[in-house]
Order: structure tokens, then C-alpha cells, then sequence
């Protein structure tokens, strides 16, 4: 997870976000808290191993030439069972997929796929669709939302400071360790279910000021779920679905596996080692989201374009791509509330990753190049895993 840094949010304010209002951690694990390099910079040896092996002819599409060679070279050298590198070019998508394991009686690009802390782009885009129709400001105390009549005291959280994660809380609350513990290399998630994220957090004391330092927290964003559910008096999915994904057309995409064989099985390090499907708990607004590569396109490719997206959600993609915090020495990360945000030459590049105990997940867009990028495999995150690398490397890619 990603240490305390001071941001530029002054006075513990939160920080602006509508025309209405001013790894070996935990699974789970945002993989791009760690940010990359800026593009052009991208460690060497990273890149040339991720384009140093080649997937059979067979697996690349003859229509789109060089692109899928690139981008079968990406899904060779991700070595993992499952692999799917999905890229769309001013709305020409070319899907390439592979990977170490026997091919699946379903194509894998047709496979649902966990996205980890990716997910809260997802949260991201809701909440600024709330604020953007009306409905919340981005100013609200959470803890006022989720225990209605509590002061909310001098400087309480909000759910802006939540979002950006200056809200001043940890990665996880108090006992989640603990309690995670007997289902550590399975399902902690699982065992911290809303109840207890909620009452950990009415019960939390903060030992900075909210908007005062920046501290990645799945806790935090988990805690905005509930407080969104509240304010709308309305579950989390059922909010979710109705506010994003429906509009967006996103029928591949849900928030838990089932048994219908589309969702695709996760692994361990050693990428044979199966790993049962992620349960997010009461995280759900952290990480519970799973969609196919054809979903995560589509929803991607919807912040490239906002004047083509569904009327209800265009004002909401255009906020989630302005920078809302900077941090870090000479301001160097950059963040809206919900990605990262690099310089290019060409102009900014938006992306976010995430993990679970058996799988990775990339997403970016570039508005300068028209690219959208979902990059998924069904193997745990190791130490320099190339994965991540090549995905990057790749949305960082000029045409």
C-alpha cells in the first residue's frame, strides 16, 4: 500500500469535486498506488521482458497488423494461466487473449474477471454522478450519513476526503487482521462484512486531519460505499447498477462470482495453484467489481467520449478526468477521484490497476491517442511482475 504523503488539499478541506461543491499488504492490493514510472521511463529491463516472447500466429488477429502483434507479445510475457489484453483505438477494438493454461470451454475474452482496487473507478464515476444530478454535494460528513443524528464535530471525514484518500484512515481497520487471519490465503475479505467496516469507522479517531496527508486506503473507499448507499437509501449494487452500469449498457459485469462458468478461476503465484473467487465483503466499493474485457472496454471508452456516453452520465465522465489533488515532491502524482493521472507528450494519461489474491487487472485511457486499455490475467501479483509493466507501457504507447 502506498505510505502517508502530504497533498495540496489546504486547510482540510475536501477537495473540489462538481460545480456544486468546492504487495504482499492485504489482497486486494491497488498495484498502482506503487505509480509506475511516467511514460517513456518505464524500467527497460521490464519492457524488453515484456515483449521478450511471442503467443503462436494463431492467437493474433490478422486484421490489426503491428497493434496485435504488440499486444500478443504482452500477453505472452505476462505468463499466467489466463490473459487478456483488450485495447480499443478511436473505437477500433483488437482483443487478444492467451495464456499458460488449457484453453477454457468458453473464450477467454468472454470470461468475467476480477479488477480488485480497478473497481473504484467504478465508485469514482458514481459518486461523481451523484453530485453531478444533484442528489449529494461531496461535502457530507460520512459518519453523519451513516449514524443519522452524530455531530459531525469540527473537521469530520467526508465523502470527498474518502474518495481521494485523505480521509485520514488506514489501509484496513482495526482487527481486520485478526480477523482475516484464519481465511488469510483464501477470503479475508469475506470475514469483515459492512457492519463491521461501518462501526470501525464510526469508531475510528483520526490522527491527522482530514485533507491534511494523503494515505491510499480500501478501507476508506469501502466506508464511501456505505455512506453512498445511505444518502440514497439504496444497496450498494442495486445503486451501482442503476446509476452506472445499466446506462452503460454493462450486462458483463457484476459484483460476485456465480455458477453460470463465466467467471474465470483465479491462481497463485505459481499460477497453478487455484485460489477460490474473490468475496469482497464490505469492501464491495473497494474492489468487488468483475466484468468481462468487452464491459471494460465499453466503460472505459465512455471516458474517452463523454458526448457519446448516456446523457445522465456525460457531466459525471468529464469530472472524473480533472485533477482534484496533487502530492508528492514537485507535485508529481496527480490524481482525480477516480485515477491516476501521468504526463505524456501528447497530453495526460488516466489508469488504474488492482489485484486479488488470484488476479490482476489494468485499465487506462489516453483522450490524445484514443486509446482505451483493459489488461486482465488470473495469476497473483508477484514482485516485478511484468504484467503490469507491459500493460503500461502499452497505454503509454504514441500510435
Amino acid at each position: 500500500m502506498g505510505s502517508a504523503a502530504a497533498c495540496d488539499t489546504p486547510g482540510g478541506r475536501a477537495p473540489g469535486l462538481g460545480g456544486r461543491s468546492a504487495d504482499e499488504s492485504p489482497p486486494l492490493r491497488d498495484t498502482a498506488t506503487n505509480e509506475p514510472a511516467a511514460p517513456g521511463t518505464a524500467p527497460a529491463a521490464a519492457i524488453r521482458h515484456a515483449t521478450a516472447r511471442r503467443v503462436p500466429r494463431s492467437a493474433v488477429s490478422p486484421d490489426h497488423g503491428p497493434l496485435a502483434e504488440r499486444l500478443a507479445d504482452a500477453v505472452a510475457s505476462s505468463d499466467a494461466p489466463d490473459v487478456v489484453f483488450a485495447l480499443s483505438r478511436h473505437g477500433r477494438r483488437t482483443v487478444v487473449s492467451g495464456g499458460t493454461a488449457p484453453p477454457r470451454p468458453r473464450p477467454r475474452e468472454d470470461l468475467r474477471y476480477e479488477t480488485g482496487s480497478a473497481a473504484k473507478t467504478f465508485t469514482g464515476l458514481l459518486l461523481a454522478r451523484l453530485i453531478h444530478s444533484g442528489e449529494l454535494s461531496g461535502g457530507e460528513p460520512a459518519a453523519a450519513l451513516l449514524d443519522e443524528g452524530r455531530p459531525s464535530g469540527a473537521n469530520p471525514v467526508t465523502l470527498a476526503h474518502l474518495i481521494t484518500h485523505t480521509s485520514g484512515l488506514p489501509a484496513l481497520p482495526a482487527g481486520f487482521y485478526l480477523r482475516g487471519l484464519p481465511a488469510w490465503h483464501t477470503n479475508p475479505y469475506a470475514r469483515f462484512p459492512a457492519a463491521r467496516v461501518v462501526d470501525a469507522f464510526l469508531r475510528h479517531r483520526p490522527r491527522h486531519r482530514p485533507g491534511t496527508r494523503w494515505r491510499y486506503s480500501n478501507y476508506g473507499v469501502a466506508v464511501l460505499g456505505h455512506a453512498l448507499a445511505a444518502a440514497t437509501g439504496t444497496p450498494w449494487e442495486d445503486l451501482l447498477t442503476g446509476q452506472v452500469l445499466r446506462p452503460l449498457g454493462l450486462t458483463g459485469t457484476t459484483l460476485r462470482a456465480d455458477d453460470s462458468g463465466f467467471d474465470a478461476p483465479g491462481h497463485g503465484k505459481d499460477g497453478a495453484s487455484p485460489v477460490p473467487p474473490f468475496d469482497a465483503g464490505g469492501f464491495q466499493a473497494a474492489g468487488a467489481v468483475r466484468a468481462t474485457p468487452h464491459d471494460l472496454l465499453t466503460f472505459i471508452e465512455a471516458h474517452l467520449d463523454p458526448a457519446g456516453a448516456p446523457p445522465q452520465l456525460a457531466a459525471a465522465l468529464r469530472a472524473v478526468r480533472r485533477p482534484v489533488l496533487r502530492r508528492g515532491i514537485g507535485h508529481r502524482h496527480v490524481h482525480t477521484i477516480a485515477w491516476f493521472r501521468h504526463p505524456t507528450d501528447g497530453g495526460p494519461m488516466y489508469f488504474h490497476s488492482g489485484a486479488t489474491l488470484g488476479q490482476q487487472a489494468f485499465l487506462g485511457f489516453r483522450p490524445d491517442t484514443g486509446t482505451a486499455l483493459a489488461a486482465l490475467c488470473t495469476r497473483r501479483f508477484r514482485a516485478h511482475d511484468p504484467f503490469l509493466a507491459a500493460a503500461y507501457a502499452l497505454l503509454a504507447e504514441d500510435e
